[in-house]
């Protein structure tokens, strides 16, 4: 049966350590001397969505990259020589599908993946919780990660927060970025530190129109319309005190939803306010390209990365487009938004757990997440990320955010947002921006209905 499954997947890419070659001659340790750590013997399969494995050239950057190859063959190779690794590269494109075929075959041990996903398959009991493997283990400290994604996020915890199912491994960026340049062209006061949705609403209206220095179109404020997990309607729910639902994701059948609160019309009057501001591709997340660079024509861009500004510094030192492009917190009452974690986690069935815990615990390590945030520049989910450059303020201030995050069931983990929340406020959103919003209270009524009606349905 595992070979025909792994025949299958043939899309995957597997490797063991011995067969890596290609050295780049660098060093992938930040100098650190490494030794061995332990004789254990065992053979770990992981699958890994999205990762690197060859070495090449960041497309962005030009710079060169080591894969996930070398820096294995220098690193763990050496510390647990007798362990054997099974590497899976799966595209993220299709990786829900081929990781839950993995699980459910016994063909995985450890996995990193989407934090929606890992949800969704702790639920189903696909993984194993790892608090035992923690507790007995004195060289892992979980409390070298950010608090709030750690123990308060759907992606790690169980729906309860009583388990430990996954390490963070990868953090998303979202924040609220301004272009100084167009704040001073318009003369408008820039953002506050921690900008609420009215500041920002206010700000962004008096900066749309023609540029008065340049003359050009010019848009107040950016938010992808069609976003998947709906981030930017998170965030306006924390601000606005709008919880859409109490309850719990293990008891999803009690769940009370209050999706047609004062607080959530508070949201929608924001959103068809703000609707009329953006780019008109914006209900399709386009028209932000030039965001973050030297034709940026929008003032204010929701839930952004800011990974082209660092990109351009990186690769051309441009320090000016730095200074351009401020990120500030999100629009929750602490500065949170939605916060995106991506984990490493264990298969319920993991044929060989002490080598995979070994494993998993390497891959969630701060080494590790040095080593990707110096390749790839992916996000760390340390409290102390020290290796993070100075001058890469965006990733700074997203480990800000994520300190303060927490999961809401207003959050991709909730199988009914995901399949009828978030797609009908895309489409308020939509219908706002050619100025024919539904009537707000209406739409909320049977937004209502239709989740009271979905959870009764449940067996």
């Amino acid at each position: 049966m595992k070979k025909a499954v792994l025949l299958i997947l043939s899309f995957v890419l597997v490797f063991t350590l011995a067969a890596c070659s290609g050295s780049s001659g660098k060093d992938v340790t930040g100098g650190v001397t490494i030794e061995k750590v332990s004789d254990m013997e065992g053979t770990v399969r992981v699958a890994l969505a999205g990762w690197q494995l060859d070495n090449g050239i960041d497309a962005l950057t030009g710079n060169p990259t080591i894969g996930l190859n070398e820096y294995l063959d220098k690193t763990f190779k050496k510390m647990y020589p007798n362990i054997k690794l099974e590497v899976y590269q799966i595209p993220w494109e299709n990786v829900k599908a081929k990781q839950t075929a993995m699980l459910l075959s016994g063909d995985a041990d450890v996995l990193y993946t989407g934090g929606a996903f890992a949800s969704q398959w702790y639920q189903e009991g696909l993984l194993r919780d790892l608090d035992d493997l923690i507790a007995k283990d004195t060289s892992f400290d979980p409390s070298i990660y950010l608090e709030g994604i750690m123990n308060n996020s759907y992606s790690t915890k169980s729906p309860d927060g009583s388990k430990q199912f996954g390490i963070p491994a990868v953090l998303g960026r979202r924040m609220t970025i301004y272009d100084k340049k167009l704040f001073e062209d318009w003369g408008v006061e820039t953002l506050s530190a921690q900008p609420g949705p009215d500041e920002i609403l206010e700000k962004a209206k008096q900066m749309t129109g023609k540029n008065p220095k340049t003359g050009e179109d010019n848009f107040g404020l950016y938010w992808s319309g069609n976003s998947l997990n709906g981030s930017t309607f998170v965030a306006l729910t924390l601000a606005y005190g709008a919880k859409g639902a109490e309850g719990s994701l293990k008891d999803i059948k009690n769940i009370k939803w209050h999706l047609n609160s004062p607080e959530m019309v508070k949201v929608l009057e924001w959103l068809k306010e703000a609707a009329q501001l953006p780019p008109a591709g914006f209900v399709n997340a386009q028209g932000a390209e030039n965001f973050g660079l030297e034709k940026n024509n929008i003032a204010i861009a929701l839930d952004s990365t800011g990974g082209s500004t660092m990109s351009e510094y990186r690769s051309k030192q441009n320090k000016e487009l730095l200074d351009r492009f401020e990120p500030v917190l999100n629009m929750g009452p602490k500065g949170e938004g939605w916060v995106a974690v991506d984990p490493f986690i264990m298969a319920k069935n993991a044929k060989d757990v002490d080598a995979s815990w070994e494993v998993l615990k390497f891959l969630t390590s701060y080494m590790t997440q040095k080593y990707m945030y110096e390749n790839f520049s992916n996000t760390p989910t340390l409290k102390n990320a020290d290796f993070v450059t100075p001058e890469d303020k965006f990733v700074k201030k997203a480990l800000e955010i994520a300190d303060v995050g927490h999961s809401e069931l207003m959050d991709e983990a909730n199988p009914f947002y995901m399949s009828d929340i978030a797609p009908a406020i895309n489409g308020f959103i939509s219908q706002a921006a050619s100025g024919n919003a539904p009537d707000i209270q209406k739409f909320l009524d049977d937004l209502q209905a239709r989740a009271e009606k979905w959870s009764a349905n449940l067996k």
